[in-house]
């Protein structure tokens, strides 16, 4: 019910009502907060981010990628081609924007609100005038702008987040597309030399100098071959698509180009200096599951303010009356806890803080774990790699050069030439696979330290080309 005084009592109004005036100053940031999230992305990858707010930015950006799309791709070239051309980024910068103006409405009282009322008897007319303000608004407004102003901090964390990953993806994507383009050439150079060896086959078989038996052989793998090439060229261009959808590439700009062959190995692997430590400093979701359990404890003590008195509304009021001198006065409004005080909410709030605070913890035990893995799959990729480049493949040259020598000194036939060129198939083809394997353990590992983990597998497999070379 509302209360009315006479005019020495506007003076707490008086006090409310500059406070509103304050309040209403929230505005916008100058940048929306691009250039905090620009700042961890180059932190982590080496480039920052840029949001295209006009035709001129569209314009700039991609004059941007084509310049780059001149000359064949390095994995640096691509990330940056992602992080400016990429739209799934560029929407999450609207989401930054959605958190921004989420702080500012915080930061603002909800309008007040006026009432009129006018009763009418005989001769006599009645009016009544009343603005109302949310005062509980006024006295929760640091809080509440506090509350936001985490959650706009975790927003920049997130859209940072989201950044750092695709520079991962798009490096994954590269060296993937990379490798499986390198496999199309050696899987065509097989080809031709299967096709070789089956026709010398045929012609040796027609003149009753090989078998039927090994001649059926010689064909067959001629047949498996030409079935490894088909695959392979259709892994190489899934691989190049998804290189192409990360990069946001379309109509004429796909066409671009990639280098022939894998980079070379590192003389030596990094090591895991402090690995771990880092990863609690750089790791994004680290930082956002604490964002967020600080921005839940913010949240639980207004809970706690507000669990009494939730609405309490302060306002002026006027009356006037025929032939009566206007009253004037404030009015109150305040809703009686007589059924709700409040403590399902305040229960509720405590049990998400609980629920947050274990979350980071668990965030950065796996944190810690990732880490340590990323970094074991990654010394071992560069020891097999290594162990492939150093022994393996010379290793196999040699015997090809030694079964030549026989076969020019006419101690082998062309037989055994033949078989050792196809025994050399399985181990390029795991030589080529070992260096890809190895570039994105070094991705995933880079991004188990400073973004959101590895979203690569970092389970050491067994030679993966065995199943799908052709056998003899």
């Amino acid at each position: 019910m509302p209360l009315h005084r006479n005019a020495a009592g506007l003076k707490p109004l008086a006090i409310a009502l500059s406070a509103l005036l304050v309040a209403g100053c929230a505005t916008f940031s100058r940048d929306g907060g691009l250039d905090s999230v620009s700042a961890m992305t180059r932190e982590r990858t080496g480039l920052g981010v840029q949001r295209d707010k006009s035709a001129d930015d569209s314009a700039a950006s991609e004059a941007a990628v084509r310049q780059l799309l001149a000359q064949p791709l390095t994995p640096d070239a691509a990330v940056r081609i992602a992080l400016t051309n990429n739209k799934g980024l560029q929407a999450a910068f609207a989401g930054l924007g959605i958190a921004e103006a989420n702080l500012v409405q915080a930061g603002r009282l909800r309008n007040p609100g006026f009432s009129f009322g006018r009763m009418r008897g005989g001769d006599e007319v009645e009016i009544d005038r009343s603005i109302l303000f949310d005062f509980v608004g006024l006295l929760t407004l640091p809080l509440r702008t506090g509350i936001e102003s985490r959650r706009f901090e975790q927003a920049k964390l997130q859209t940072a987040a989201q950044a750092v990953q695709l520079a991962a993806d798009t490096r994954r994507a590269y060296f993937n597309a990379v490798g499986a383009q390198q496999s199309v050439q050696y899987a065509e150079q097989v080809v031709n030399a299967a096709e070789a060896s089956a026709e010398l086959a045929q012609r040796m078989s027609r003149v009753g100098n090989w078998s039927k038996l090994d001649q059926a052989r010689e064909q067959a793998f001629y047949a498996d071959a030409t079935t490894q090439l088909a695959r392979t060229r259709h892994n190489a261009t899934a691989a190049r698509e998804r290189l192409t959808r990360l990069l946001g590439l379309w109509g004429a700009a796909i066409d671009y180009k990639i280098p022939d062959r894998l980079p070379d190995l590192p003389r030596a692997p990094n090591e895991a200096t402090d690995a771990e430590a880092r990863a609690m400093q750089q790791r994004l979701d680290v930082q956002i599951a604490r964002q967020g359990a600080s921005a839940t404890a913010a949240a639980l003590g207004l809970t706690r303010a507000t669990g009494f008195i939730n609405v309490f509304e302060l306002g002026y009021a006027n009356k006037s009356q025929t032939g009566a001198p206007r009253q004037n006065g404030y009015e109150i409004e305040l809703a009686l806890p007589l059924f709700d005080w409040g403590t399902a909410r305040r229960a509720r709030a405590e049990a998400i803080y609980m629920q947050a605070v274990q979350q980071t913890a668990d965030t950065a035990i796996r944190a810690r774990s990732e880490v340590r893995e990323a970094y074991s799959a990654y010394r071992t990729r560069y020891d097999i790699a290594r162990h492939y480049r150093d022994e393996v493949v010379p290793l196999r040259k040699r015997i090809s050069d030694e079964v030549l020598l026989r076969y020019n000194g006419m101690l082998a036939s062309v037989f055994e030439l033949l078989t050792d060129s196809r025994a050399q198939v399985s181990s390029v083809n795991a030589a080529i696979e070992a260096q890809r394997d190895f570039w994105i353990a070094e991705t995933n590992l880079q991004a188990a330290i400073n973004g959101n983990g590895s979203a690569g597998s970092t389970e050491i497999r067994g030679q993966a080309s065995t199943e799908a070379q052709p056998q003899h």
